[in-house]
C-alpha cells in the first residue's frame, strides 16, 4: 500500500487553515496544499494530484458539495478519499456526498493532535 502523502485541504477560515496545516505537516509529515476557496481548489487540484482531500463544507461562493461535483469531472474522487471537516452535524446531502467520494465526516472543533492519525486510519481502511 502506498503511504498517504499529499493532502488537498480546502478551508476558508485562516486560523483553522493554519492550525490544520501545522498539524498535518509537522505532526503527520504530509505535503499539504491549502486552498482558501473552492475556486482555488478547482484550479490547483489536478496539478497537485492529492492522495486525499480534507474539505470544509461551508465555503463562500461555492459550498463543498458543489466543489465535489465540479472536482469529479477533473479528478477521480472514487480513488481519492474525501474527508469532510465540518461544523454540520448531519449534512442533508450525505448520500450524494458519499457518491462523490466522501468517506468520513469529522466534526469541528477537532483535535489537531489527532488529525494526522485520523486521516492515516481512514487511508489504511481505504486500502485494506
Amino acid at each position: 500500500m502506498k503511504p498517504l502523502k499529499r493532502i488537498l485541504h480546502v478551508e476558508d477560515v485562516p486560523s483553522i487553515q493554519v492550525v490544520t496545516r501545522i498539524a498535518l505537516e509537522k505532526l503527520g509529515g504530509f505535503q499539504v496544499l491549502s486552498c482558501a476557496s473552492a475556486q482555488q481548489a478547482l484550479e490547483q487540484a489536478a496539478a497537485f494530484a492529492p492522495d486525499l482531500i480534507l474539505l470544509d463544507m461551508m465555503l463562500p461562493e461555492m459550498d463543498g458539495l458543489e466543489l465535489l461535483r465540479q472536482l469529479s469531472s477533473r479528478i477521480d474522487l472514487q480513488r481519492i478519499p474525501v474527508v469532510l471537516l465540518t461544523g454540520q452535524q448531519h449534512p442533508a446531502e450525505l448520500n450524494e456526498l458519499r457518491h462523490l467520494g466522501v468517506r468520513k465526516l469529522l466534526q469541528k472543533p477537532f483535535d489537531p493532535l489527532q488529525l494526522a492519525t485520523q486521516l492515516n486510519e481512514i487511508w489504511e481502511r481505504e486500502h485494506e
